[in-house]
């Protein structure tokens, strides 16, 4: 059974307004859903091992550091899709959420790798969820897992939609005065389906932002 810690939940309160955008509205920074082009792919079973949370060399701009401590383990249980730019958007998707991680773990919105990854309503959202947590004087610990990934691309292959799911049963909210580890009863509430709006930065090489991030909370289809 799952168990989902007290500040997760309080976290994505704090970003609702974001969480729930209509794909209507924003900045033309990036596509949203219902502009992206093409039917789902699927991107293939789970890979035997799933990715950690430190990403590969090769997928981070240099100079730029998305390494979380060891009790903070986000997994991505996912394979990789045939489509070039399909993998590169993937695999800075995860990046993205690595990032916001990085912050909750450092207190600061203002690291380089949620700059790095994130830009436009992106980056909104990732300074608000980070922001929830450090007013709520709280870290995270545990493991929070990704799964069931597709992909999309649109005509112009500049905009690459990645879909999965996520569970944070097993990943807790902790107290950063006391170090207590908050947990509650597993629920519903443990499981979120997302939508992250990747482009491809103009100058960065081989470089993807989440540009908008939409989130079915309480997500029946990922339990």
């Amino acid at each position: 059974m799952k168990r989902r810690s007290l500040p997760v939940a309080a976290a994505f309160a704090a970003a609702a307004s974001l969480l729930l955008t209509a794909c209507g509205g924003g900045d033309d920074s990036g596509k949203t859903a219902d502009k992206i082009a093409g039917a789902d792919q699927d991107t293939g079973a789970p890979t035997k091992s799933a990715e950690p949370s430190g990403a590969p060399a090769e997928d981070k701009p240099d100079g730029v550091d998305v390494s979380l401590p060891a009790d903070m383990n986000l997994v991505f249980d996912w394979g990789k899709p045939k489509d070039r730019n399909e993998a590169a958007a993937m695999s800075d998707a995860a990046n993205f959420f690595r990032a916001i991680y990085r912050g909750v773990d450092k207190r600061t919105t203002e690291d380089a790798s949620v700059a790095a990854y994130a830009t436009g309503e992106g980056l909104n959202y990732a300074e608000t969820q980070i922001d929830a947590w450090i007013e709520g004087g709280w870290t995270a610990t545990g493991t929070l897992r990704h799964y069931d990934v597709t992909t999309r691309s649109a005509e112009n292959s500049t905009s690459v939609e990645v879909a999965f799911c996520a569970d944070s049963g097993k990943f807790y909210g902790k107290e950063i005065k006391t170090e207590k580890i908050l947990e509650t009863e597993p629920s519903i509430e443990d499981f979120d389906y997302y939508k992250i709006i990747m482009i491809k930065h103009p100058t960065g090489d081989g470089l993807w932002q989440a540009s908008k991030v939409f989130v079915e909370t309480k997500a029946e289809k990922c339990r």
